[in-house]
């Protein structure tokens, strides 16, 4: 894997010379983890990692770091400073060294403003931009590593999805906050590390709310229910929704807008292949459901890419006129959404192949219990 790193190193130092950009500055983000291997929250000690345009990158650290960095990460040069020094000392060092002084440098998107303010304080003559420039095309085609993680991750999803239908009748008179707890436990015993997101089940009326989360809801006879839920496995996310009814009968819209839902989700899935738009796969679902009468209540994107970050390029969404390629992985989650009865959406990821698509998820998308 260590190789897999440094091969993604080379091809941001490919990507810096096609943007004209002399570095890319990172912090502890997935960023930072996907170039070095070195996975770490943001604190509040100064942690950079430098890929010049060229010549090897360079992190610079707090000392408490060095060993854990040289463990873990394929980058052997590891600077470090200590409580009581200056770190931006280093800083103007790599930069005296790499030419940086008035360069054009990248910078981690989600890099603390505070950090970002003391580069800018360091290296005054030098311009800044946002390192997804050069990391985001990298990070939207995933190698066969990657995606095997992804399937782990989805088969994880699979199993919990079948196990919570299979509650049935037993899931009545659980609370939404309840059922998440369950679902958790469960993507923890079929191997997942951690929840991908905070789990969503939304039942009856708070089915209309796509990021609802979960609350003190009970669940009745008859209420739909939106289940959106993932674990991450070795790095990667599932992310996968189904909408059910775990006993009873639903309100008598909820049949035919569970099936347009359906429809349109497998009209997405058709879409996909190399070549096509991204906005052509929100088209495709979009149509399905404008043309049931339900367009008004389809008020969210058709997708989003998922890696390292369980939302991340590229977007489903109108106005993306960006060309799938093969390993691109994404979600197609379209939903309808009555405000004050119930919501239906259905997602499954899908990894683009050379000549369509491969779902990575496959539990049953009806609404009946199992």
């Amino acid at each position: 894997m260590m190789d897999a790193f440094a091969e993604r190193t080379r091809r941001c130092q490919q990507r810096l010379r096609t943007v004209d950009a002399d570095a890319a500055v990172l912090f502890p983000s997935t960023n930072l983890f996907y170039v070095s291997g070195f996975d770490e929250h943001p604190g509040e000690r100064h942690l950079f990692l430098f890929v010049p345009v060229s010549g090897d990158p360079v992190f610079v650290v707090p000392d408490m770091y060095g060993e854990q960095i040289a463990d873990e990460s394929w980058v052997s040069d590891i600077r470090t400073w200590s409580d009581g020094d200056d770190p931006l000392e280093l800083v103007g060092d790599v930069a005296d060294e790499f030419d940086l002084h008035r360069g054009n440098l990248l910078v981690d998107d989600t890099m603390w403003a505070l950090f970002t303010q003391d580069l800018r304080s360091a290296l005054p003559e030098a311009t800044f931009g946002l390192a997804s420039e050069v990391l985001e095309p990298l990070r939207m085609r995933k190698d066969e590593t990657e995606i095997e993680a992804l399937r782990r991750a989805g088969e994880v999803a699979d199993e919990v999805c079948v196990e919570i239908r299979e509650l049935g009748e037993d899931a009545i008179g659980m609370t939404e906050r309840e059922l998440a707890q369950e679902i958790e436990s469960r993507l923890s015993d079929a191997g997942g590390d951690e929840p991908a997101f905070g789990t969503i089940v939304g039942s009856g009326p708070n089915g209309a709310k796509p990021h609802h989360g979960h609350g003190e809801r009970q669940i009745g006879y008859g209420d739909p229910v939106v289940l959106d839920f993932g674990a991450f496995v070795d790095g990667y996310p599932g992310d996968q929704t189904r909408t059910v009814v775990f006993a009873g009968t639903p309100p008598e819209e909820f049949d035919r807008v569970h099936r347009v839902v359906r429809e349109a989700q497998q009209a997405g899935v058709e879409a996909v292949e190399p070549g096509v738009t991204a906005e052509s796969v929100d088209e495709a679902t979009r149509e399905v459901i404008e043309s049931s009468g339900y367009g008004e209540q389809f008020i969210h994107r058709t997708g989003h890419g998922v890696g390292l970050d369980v939302h991340e390029g590229p977007y489903i969404v109108s106005g993306n006129d960006l060309q799938l390629q093969s390993g691109m992985v994404f979600s197609i989650e379209p939903g309808v959404y009555i405000p004050g009865e119930f919501g239906v959406r259905i997602e499954d990821l899908v990894v683009v192949t050379e000549d369509g698509c491969e779902r990575l998820n496959d539990s049953p998308r009806t609404w009946q219990g199992l």
